[in-house]
């Protein structure tokens, strides 16, 4: 069978209603047609999830001296990377920012938090927090903290936070390469508890961050496993100070190749191009809308800049698609 015969017999497939094995996946990944695939992809993407891109802001409310060691993290207690560190934000902070957000377009605010998982003070704090957002502001919120048990997760549900975000990060193989004070299970632990009580789940990863091909298809899997219904992709952007502060950066092109193939993977999920898109995609947002992805998060990320709303929404309206 032909190359371009493979990727369309995997694509109707897919249509179908039918999962690719890891294999067929591998196969797809290792494709010379980029076009063929990504335009396999879009069609896809069309037909399960439409013409709708998801556009989510989201605020660093707690900003470092995390103990975990996540040796790509510029939040972690275990390196000196020069960021601004602080405590919880104040209620009118946050308000401001989630104001800002939907203001600008955002259709979802997600309130993030460098914790393991929040002294029990801190989250009372952000059940205060999310109770007033959700009664002033009117726009999803999702939540980011950590480690989660079953009784705060439906606390969080109960509150009407939409989505909870938990990502594995990478692949099981690779986990203890780039992180040792826990481990994949525990991760996994925690995003089935958040399908348990009954919130959406947000899980994705990061890539480029020094795994093998088959990793990140091992990653896709284990999230598509878990039945996410958001799966952010991360493109690791390197900060000085962490243990992978020297990795090469990942090309584009490798980057939107793996939205594409994610896509074949997960067809109904919100594929969603994250940190690290405006330093590695650069001028290719377009593209990789095209290609799989069908969610941004926009104006900014934990540590790291990112477009302005006005320029992602811009970009959305110039390929056509809505939000």
């Amino acid at each position: 069978m032909s190359d371009n015969a493979f990727i369309d017999t995997m694509m109707e497939k897919v249509l179908d209603g039918q999962n690719v094995s890891f294999g067929e996946a591998l196969k797809l990944s290792s494709s010379p047609d980029f076009s063929k695939l990504t335009e396999a992809a879009k069609t896809i993407t069309r037909r399960f999830c439409g013409e709708l891109v998801d556009v989510e802001a989201l605020i660093n409310a707690k900003s470092g001296a995390c103990p975990e060691d996540c040796t790509f993290c510029a939040q972690s207690s275990f390196y000196e990377t020069g960021i601004k560190k602080y405590q919880l934000l104040p209620l009118e902070v946050i308000m401001d920012k989630a104001r800002e957000a939907r203001n600008k377009g955002a259709k979802s605010f997600c309130l993030v938090g460098a914790y393991r998982s929040p002294p029990e003070a801190d989250f009372l704090r952000i059940c205060q927090i999310i109770k007033e957002l959700k009664r002033i502001v009117d726009i999803d919120v999702n939540v980011s903290l950590g480690f989660m048990t079953i009784e705060r997760a439906r606390i969080l549900k109960a509150l009407g936070v939409k989505r909870y975000n938990h990502n594995l990060e990478t692949s099981e193989s690779h986990f203890s390469s780039i992180c040792r004070t826990h481990d994949f299970q525990e991760r996994v632990n925690t995003a089935r508890i958040v399908k348990e009580a009954g919130l959406e789940l947000c899980c994705g990863g990061i890539i480029g961050i020094g795994e093998s091909q088959e990793q990140r298809l091992e990653l896709a899997f284990s999230i598509a496993s878990l039945k996410a219904d958001e799966v952010p992709i991360n493109i690791l952007i390197t900060k000085k100070g962490t243990p992978l502060y020297n990795l090469p950066p990942l090309e584009p092109l490798d980057a939107i190749r793996t939205i594409s193939i994610w896509r074949f993977i997960m067809p109904r999920a919100i594929i969603k191009i994250a940190g690290g898109r405006e330093v590695h995609l650069k001028d290719k947002d377009k593209l990789a809308l095209n290609a799989g992805a069908n969610g941004i998060i926009t104006g900014g990320y934990l540590t790291s800049s990112g477009n302005t709303p006005d320029k992602d929404m811009l970009t959305i309206k110039e390929i056509g698609l809505k939000v």
